[in-house]
């Protein structure tokens, strides 16, 4: 098992829980209606790289991802579960350093911001 964790908000899609849990990482939902604040201590609190569409978090002022485990935002539209699942998964196949970056995941790849 991964010694990675994740955190995913409620509008990430149930499947990418699946395909994160079929890879062996530790993976939980937040709470549903937990606002912003309460994800983002919930992140820090159990160490754990949050997973989000929200593009909230991609406000490095409000979340200063040095201050992370990491922060994945999906910015796919259409959200649909199987285009999140393969971009998350190619995602991870490149990446194994997440603590104190910001992540801008898009269809053709994603950006990393420290």
């Amino acid at each position: 098992m991964s010694d990675l964790r994740f955190l995913l908000d409620e509008n990430v899609p149930r499947p990418l829980m699946k395909f994160l849990k079929s890879e062996r990482y530790c993976v939980e939902y937040v709470p549903k209606g937990v606002k912003n604040s309460e994800v983002a201590h919930l992140a820090k609190e159990q160490k754990a790289i949050l997973v989000t569409r929200d593009s909230d978090f991609a406000n490095m002022l409000a979340y200063p991802s040095g201050e992370y485990y990491g922060i994945v935002v999906l910015l796919i539209h259409p959200p649909k579960s199987e285009l999140l699942v393969k971009a998350l998964s190619n995602f991870l196949t490149k990446v194994n350093e997440f603590e104190g970056k910001l992540f801008l995941i898009e269809k053709a790849g994603f950006k990393v911001v420290e």
